[in-house]
């Protein structure tokens, strides 16, 4: 499938079948935590980049294909920014109308001071926005917003929308150490949330490979003064734990590109999620996806990760110490 994957393991949604709306990094922002590499350019234009009836078919199928005790939420999640996808008011009443199961949108929230917006997200049963800053300066620097979201459309636009929206709105902040961790900062993000009034705050830190070599997940410290400035509807979101459901794949080559594409993996999580094939195969496999130039892995937390070669980061390619040619 080109649009859905999973289930795979989320931090708060349980086991979650994620839909994926536009193509990889098509972002009006561009994080400096950002998994899935460099946003090259920002594009803030919304448009139908997939066909809704092609994702939604997948979307039936996929359903069809796993038991009911198989999948906690569908969640709306793109390898980029998923509001920018036209139809996705469309795409979500579409997915309500064939399943029980509760729907998340997982989101920058960058176009919510958008009427429109705010409305195609109102049937969801969770949305989950970012806010990494509480002032303009800080927001330009962790989030690199398109020059038509300033941080003052960013903050309103989440204010309108809780006035209106029924379901669960979960703020995402994501901490990194020396840039939002200190209490200045962190009072600000605080009120700003004062504003916004959400039913949660998720307090998240870096575990996948970040863009920026240089991002750090905050310390103790950090996290326990994030807890306390935010207050007590803020929590702390520990990595996921779960299995990535790989199964439904012909191939080792289609079952990596799928997921890297959207969630880059620790090489020794890859080959645990690959177990279908034998931990000889699958190496052989990843060193051929290096050298025909589809993936690659990069070094980050002390950790090898492999993600896909379109992805952009700065540092990128980190190459083997030999070639089938020496």
């Amino acid at each position: 499938m080109n649009h859905v994957y999973g289930p795979v393991p989320s931090r708060r949604l349980g086991q979650s079948l994620g839909i994926d709306p536009v193509p990889l990094k098509t972002c009006n922002w561009n994080c400096v935590y950002c998994q899935l590499g460099r946003t090259v350019p920002l594009t803030n234009e919304r448009r139908e980049y997939y066909s809704r009836e092609v994702i939604l078919d997948e979307v039936k199928s996929s359903l069809a294909a796993h038991s009911s005790d198989e999948i906690d939420w569908i969640t709306i999640v793109g390898s980029g920014e998923p509001t920018l996808h036209s139809g996705i008011g469309s795409l979500i009443r579409g997915i309500k109308s064939i399943t029980d199961l509760p729907l998340a949108v997982i989101t920058n929230g960058a176009l919510l001071h958008f009427k429109e917006v705010r409305e195609e997200l109102s049937a969801a049963d969770a949305v989950m926005p970012s806010l990494d800053a509480g002032t303009q300066i800080l927001y330009r620097q962790i989030n690199r917003p398109h020059p038509d979201i300033p941080f003052k459309h960013h903050l309103r636009g989440l204010i309108e929308f809780r006035k209106a929206f029924k379901g669960k709105l979960w703020v995402e902040v994501m901490l990194v150490f020396g840039l939002n961790d200190d209490p200045e900062s962190l009072r600000a993000i605080n009120n700003a949330v004062q504003e916004i009034r959400p039913d949660e705050v998720h307090i998240n830190i870096p575990t996948r490979p970040p863009v920026e070599s240089w991002v750090q997940p905050p310390d103790e410290e950090g996290l326990l003064r994030a807890r306390a400035i935010l207050g007590k509807n803020a929590h702390i979101v520990h990595p996921a734990s779960g299995s990535f459901d790989l199964s439904g794949f012909e191939s080792i080559n289609e079952a990596v590109i799928s997921i890297i594409t959207r969630h880059p993996m620790r090489e020794d999580e890859l080959i645990n999620a690959l177990k279908h094939w034998t931990r000889g195969d699958v190496y052989k496999e990843l060193a051929q996806l290096e050298d025909s130039g589809q993936a690659r892995f990069i070094e980050r937390f002390g950790a090898r990760f492999w993600t896909t070669a379109l992805s952009r980061f700065p540092d990128g390619n980190q190459r083997r110490t030999t070639t089938p040619d020496e």
